[in-house]
This record gives C-alpha cells, structure tokens and sequence, in this order.
C-alpha cells in the first residue's frame, strides 16, 4: 500500500498547457491517489474548466500563485517544519502521532494551511495542507488522538525538538489540549477556499 503521508511539490506551469505561472495568478490544484501513491497536478483557471467533466481526482481546491522563495530561504526553516519534513520522508510509522501535532503547530503559526480534508473507506481521516510560501502539498493522516494520548505525544515532540523553544499546547490546560486535538479549533482564517469541481469559479 502506498504510504500514507507525503509531501508533493506544486507545479511551475500548467499542467495541461505548460503554460507558467504568474504572480497572483489563480491555479487549481489536484491530487491524485493510486498504488502508486501520491501525484499532484496544477492547473490554469483555462484548463481546469476543460478537464473537469470526467475527470475525479482524490482532492482539488484552488490558490493564489506566489513564486517560491530563493533556495536558500527555503533551507532557513522553523525547527518543528525542519522535523516535519524529517519525520516524513524517512516514513516511520510509528511517527504518525508526531507528525500530526507538527502539522497542527505549523497551521496555528500560518505557515500551512489546511486545504482538504478526506475520509477513506476504512474510516481513516487524511488531512491536506498546503505550505503558504513554497505552495507544497503536506498529506497527513489524522490518528484522531484522544485528550488523554495528547500529553504522551506532546512530550515526545517537545523531546524531538530539543529546544524547547517552539512546543505544542501544553497538556495540563484543557483549552490548549483541546485546541491541539481539535484542527477546526486550531485552523487559522484563511480567504482561500478549497475548489468546488462542478463550479471552478468559485473561490
């Protein structure tokens, strides 16, 4: 089976026409999810309304184009984005917990924000988030922890940082702890909507 969080990046151009990306340009993202794994395609306003009839990805919403920032920037991460993208690509498993508190942390300091929110078959509940500066797509299973798993994990995490300087809510105040397990509470205000494929046009 595939593995269950990633990290794609977003397109330069179009998809389907090749055609770049401008600033402030408005783009339709969509996720595709196979054997295989994970496969995003960004799309042109143009295009998109062309490949809609038919076509079902796993997820779509829409953003705004920024052009990422010089590689060096990139490189200048906060600690726990630095252990996110860690704890993803080395794909431990039994990192899920963490993973997800990281994700909830870096969308409380705006620095992703969620796009998607998808429930599979089995119940399992995968949540999408997208990097606000680099435009990367962070899939993210949600273990859906209980309040009292919170401080165990919590405690983890704050270990794995090791500076303590950036660390989730603390677990011995109910609101915080249940802001952190709770993403609706957590999510930030965000003008951008995820895309609805009937009605491309919608923001």
């Amino acid at each position: 089976m595939a593995q269950d969080w990633d990290i794609r990046p977003r397109g330069e151009t179009c998809h389907k026409c090749q055609g770049p990306f401008v600033e402030e340009q408005v783009y339709f993202s969509a996720l595709l999810f196979s054997e295989d794994g994970y496969n995003r395609a960004d799309f042109c306003q143009n295009c998109w309304q062309t490949v809609q009839p038919g076509f079902s990805p796993y997820s779509t919403w829409q953003g705004l184009f920024r052009p990422p920032p010089p590689q060096e920037d990139v490189l200048k991460k906060e600690t726990a984005e630095s252990l996110l993208r860690h704890l993803m690509e080395d794909k431990d498993t039994s990192q899920r917990n963490a993973i997800y508190i990281l994700a909830l942390m870096l969308e409380r300091k705006r620095i992703l924000v969620e796009r998607d929110v998808q429930t599979r078959e089995n119940g399992d509940i995968i949540r999408i988030y997208e990097h606000r500066k680099t435009g990367e797509t962070f899939v993210v299973p949600d273990p859906q922890l209980h309040l009292d798993q919170l401080e165990h994990v919590q405690q983890e995490v704050v270990a794995m940082l090791g500076s303590g300087q950036e660390t989730p809510s603390a677990p011995g105040t109910p609101p915080e702890a249940a802001a952190a397990a709770s993403p609706a509470a957590a999510q930030a205000p965000e003008p951008e909507k995820p895309a609805q494929p009937a009605t491309p046009n919608k923001g």
